[in-house]
């Protein structure tokens, strides 16, 4: 028995009906090719265009198309172009072999022709072209490698840009606050210590807020994550218990929907989406900050959850500038959202969701980001 060391390759063989090379049918089949043949240059172009052999072994001299003809117009086709041709012929005449090589050629055999000879150039041109199409695919994959790691450091130079920049005003404010009470603080009356010591603490919060987004940022670059169902309205509750200082602060009113649809996610993302966005509503609320959720489901299986805030709503320009990718932080940036929000859109997608605002600009009538997650599916 006859090992199959050619992984069942394709080969089509073209020949003149009245040549004796169709004796190397059954020989090349019995070393596991799959062979094709076909008695002219026009009937083999019409059968590579349903099927695309391995390799081509191409008689020089054919009815109607001679091979040189049918070689020039496989190397046109983009679908061919790569299928290593051999050709068979009498004639060793130099020319015709410049002539072969020049079309694209890979092998130029002269008969009287030897059944083991065919076999190994066979061999040794599948094994080139196997290593061709590795080295095409390895160098595809480095190009991507490439783009995405100048891409990483392009994102990594505007975020650490946009992080310095955000922490260093509640970073001064802290600091100089925190120097003139050690100094002055046992001057100052109980509501003037009250008044510093919680602008203090609101800064703050900004620097944690940043920081938390810096380390979400991190995670869903790295982390793979598993959708689950997802409680949501345990998240929100826990959303509102981390911003209950500042929700209490701007005495702001937080509405939530007796029941929640269930979507699939990763709850420490989508609870830091929250977060972000019931923030930003209390920040560019009225006054008092009135925000209304709600979620429904779309007729795409997606669940959209919503954020309605009583703000001053956003003009198309500031819309536009919103959920701006981290390569356009700089030149492009809402004062309050632009960091918090490209993190947010970065993480719902990879969460298999989209993200989004929708704005009259009509003062009082508010904004409503919203962001979609796929709906839970008991079947699955």
């Amino acid at each position: 028995m006859k090992i199959n060391l050619y992984n069942r390759k394709k080969l089509m063989i073209i020949v003149n009906p009245n040549s004796r090379l169709n004796i190397l049918y059954d020989y090349l089949r019995g070393f596991g090719y799959d062979v094709i043949t076909a008695k002219n240059g026009n009937v083999a172009l019409e059968m590579v265009r349903e099927m695309i052999p391995d390799v081509i072994l191409l008689e020089v001299n054919l009815p109607g198309l001679d091979g040189f003809d049918v070689c020039r117009e496989l190397k046109a086709r983009p679908a061919t172009q790569n299928i290593p041709v051999m050709f068979i012929t009498s004639s060793n005449n130099p020319v015709d072999k410049v002539r072969a090589f020049t079309l694209g050629a890979v092998d130029y055999i002269t008969k009287p022709i030897q059944s083991e000879e065919i076999l190994a150039r066979l061999k040794t041109h599948l094994t080139l072209q196997n290593l061709k199409s590795t080295l095409e695919e390895q160098n595809k994959r480095l190009q991507a490698e490439i783009v995405e790691r100048e891409k990483l450091i392009e994102e990594l130079d505007t975020f650490a840009h946009t992080v310095a920049h955000d922490l260093k005003n509640p970073l001064g404010v802290t600091v100089s606050y925190a120097q003139f009470l050690s100094k002055y603080g046992d001057q100052l009356a109980p509501d003037q210590l009250t008044k510093y010591t919680d602008i203090i603490m609101k800064n703050g919060y900004k620097m944690t807020s940043i920081i938390d987004e810096l380390l979400l940022l991190a995670s869903a670059r790295k982390e793979e994550v598993e959708l689950r169902p997802l409680d949501m309205e345990h998240i929100v509750n826990e959303v509102q218990d981390r911003l209950l200082y500042i929700i209490e602060e701007s005495e702001a009113t937080v509405v939530v929907p007796e029941h929640w649809p269930v979507a699939v996610g990763y709850g420490p993302w989508v609870e830091e989406v929250w977060a972000n966005y019931i923030s930003n509503a209390v920040k560019y609320g009225g006054s008092p900050p009135r925000i209304e959720l709600s979620a429904l489901v779309e007729n795409n299986d997606m669940v959209q959850f919503r954020v309605w805030d009583n703000g001053q709503g956003l003009s198309s320009e500031q819309q536009a500038k919103l959920f701006t990718p981290f390569t356009r932080l700089k030149r492009k940036k809402v004062d309050g959202h632009g960091l918090g929000l490209s993190i947010v859109q970065r993480i719902v997608e990879k969460l298999d969701g989209g993200v989004g605002v929708i704005s009259p600009n009509i003062p009082g009538q508010g904004s409503v980001f919203y962001f979609t997650l796929p709906q839970y599916d008991e079947i699955l």
